[in-house]
């Protein structure tokens, strides 16, 4: 599965994107957050309070309760506001 970051997700992680393999288990958005916080510091920093993380999944906004079976694509960014 492909992940692609944006905004201060993206400085904070320190790549713009990445392909990972989550394990067994890993089978929601919400999972797939706590997951990706596990692998270092720089991920720590950027998801430590997912509730504050946007998702769409194969470009389709989702929430973190939706599961990510046969995704392709996770984009993970802050919340935007317009103007």
């Amino acid at each position: 599965m492909k992940l692609v970051y944006f905004a201060w997700v993206r400085e904070r992680i320190g790549t713009a994107e990445e392909t990972v393999e989550p394990p067994r288990g890993v089978d929601t958005v919400g999972d797939l957050l706590g997951w990706l916080r596990t692998r270092g510091d720089s991920y720590e920093a950027a998801l430590a309070e997912p509730a504050a993380i946007r998702v769409a999944l194969d470009h389709d906004h989702a929430d973190h309760e939706a599961s990510i079976s046969g995704i392709r694509e996770v984009a993970l960014f802050p919340p935007m506001t317009g103007g």
